[in-house]
């Protein structure tokens, strides 16, 4: 194994200055960490390279062994790792074991791809004819804050099992799950710099990584605006790119469906890490014959929901982000209502004082064109819309730029077989909200994205294909 322990020096300091993390509950500074700069990408992915080209030579068994030895030490740091994540998320606590089991899993499942990773061999006159899939180099992951360890982790396990290095940039609000991850995998015996972090900003770090003609690839989540950059950007270099971006997406009730059912799970389908999520159903539409009987339902749903304290196990809903997002989610409510009157709807509570708080809402008589209808708010606010039948269901849960994900809920197989067929969006789920699974693909249609992540085909995403042709003919006689 020493083949895959190639050393190199590393820069001791940023040329940046650091970045302030923030507990979203308590507003307080709870870490400063540097600042990566473009020459710290340029040194990372020099040492990437590097790094890169031992660990694609390695024993497919020996990088599967240590992608394992690697989900074993994140099992050991399971907890460690959580409170990390209420402290500069503001996740609840049972949310945050879950992503960091998640990252977990997500490393098993990827080593149980590195011996599968194979070719074809393909049928052709006057020889044999093989595809081999090799790794592309060095890949650029940049992540969000909403959900700073699974999202990492849906482009670095499968980057890594195919024989590529990782440069992972995080979110600004939330570097310490990642660079604690970064050391977690040393630990585990990844070859060093074969999966770097570097925190900093967007437009610095994270641009210097999209340019760098050293990055083969390029994994960003994130807002649909900033994405379009990184797909320009890319573009200019022919870099591969993948794109997870927004949603808006639509809960669709129909009225012979279980509509007590369908109550009891709206809630949690928009307020989970507080509204802070792509896959958000956001817009609730539910056939007008039920209307009236769902909004009953769905009030003391809303308001029964427990906000505060992340790190209490009975939490449902912790605070936001940020207060740059708290002015966000509120600017779209704020302009909801009539002039200068108050939109009608459902709202939950949260708490007073310090913390980035925003009440679970739910939002009525809306129009459907309204900006909170159709844009993205990313937080704890959701609208609900009437519709007549099947057609005009339809005509609204297409009417907006995103196409990620949502759900159908009915008793009628063969309409929810029609209508996720109808529905523009990567992911959809019939009578449940689950929208992301390890196993199974996901990504977006139009402005939601391009490309999928992780499912069986995550890690040929990270390969170049080379074809080879082997004569089989004599010599002329």
């Amino acid at each position: 194994m020493s083949q895959l322990h190639e050393q190199s020096e590393q820069s001791e300091h940023y040329e940046h200055d650091g970045l302030d993390v923030l507990d979203p509950t308590t507003e307080e500074v709870v870490a400063t960490v540097p600042g990566a700069g473009a020459q710290d990408v340029d040194a990372a992915v020099q040492r990437a390279s590097r790094a890169q080209r031992a660990w694609a030579a390695a024993a497919p068994t020996d990088r599967a062994r240590l992608l394992r030895r690697f989900a074993t030490v994140v099992d050991d740091h399971i907890e460690e790792l959580a409170r990390l994540e209420v402290r500069e998320a503001g996740h609840t606590i049972g949310n945050a074991r879950w992503e960091a089991g998640n990252v977990r899993d997500l490393l098993d499942y990827a080593a149980g791809g590195v011996e599968r990773l194979t070719g074809r061999q393909i049928p052709v006159p006057g020889g044999l004819d093989v595809t081999i899939l090799e790794p592309l180099g060095v890949v650029g992951v940049i992540a969000p804050w909403n959900f700073p360890m699974p999202i990492a982790a849906w482009g670095t396990a499968p980057a890594l099992a195919a024989g590529n290095a990782v440069i992972l940039k995080p979110a600004e609000t939330t570097p310490l799950t990642a660079l604690r991850l970064a050391e977690l995998a040393l630990e585990a015996g990844l070859p060093e710099h074969l999966f770097q972090v570097l925190p900093g900003a967007g437009p610095v770090a994270g641009n210097a990584l999209v340019e760098h003609p050293g990055v083969a690839k390029i994994v960003f989540t994130g807002s649909t605006a900033v994405g379009k950059q990184v797909w320009a950007k890319g573009s200019a270099l022919l870099k591969r790119v993948t794109l997870e971006l927004g949603g808006k997406s639509p809960n669709i009730v129909f009225a012979d469906a279980d509509i007590e059912a369908a109550a009891a799970a709206a809630p949690m389908s928009f307020l989970d890490n507080s509204g802070q999520d792509c896959c958000a159903r956001t817009r609730i539409l539910v056939q007008r014959s039920a209307y009236d009987r769902f909004l009953e339902l769905l009030a003391p749903a809303i308001e029964s929901v427990v906000v505060g304290d992340p790190s209490d196990e009975q939490t449902q809903m912790g605070p936001l982000i940020s207060r740059a997002q708290l002015d966000r989610v509120r600017s779209y409510v704020d302009g909801a209502g009539d002039s200068d009157a108050e939109a009608p709807g459902i709202r939950g509570k949260a708490p007073e004082g310090p913390g980035f708080w925003f009440p679970p809402t739910v939002l009525t008589d809306i129009d459907p064109r309204a900006r909170v209808a159709v844009e993205e708010v990313f937080g704890p606010v959701a609208v609900v819309l009437p519709f007549e039948d099947e057609a005009d269901a339809i005509r609204l849960a297409n009417a907006t730029e995103y196409g990620l994900s949502g759900s159908i809920w009915t008793r009628d197989i063969g309409r929810a077989l029609r209508v996720s067929g109808a529905v523009r969006a990567g992911n959809l789920s019939v009578n449940s909200h689950s929208s992301v699974r390890y196993w199974t693909p996901f990504g977006g249609y139009k402005q939601s994205g391009i490309g999928r992540e992780l499912g069986p085909d995550a890690l040929t995403a990270f390969t170049e294909t080379k074809n080879v042709f082997i004569s089989t003919e004599g010599p002329a006689q």
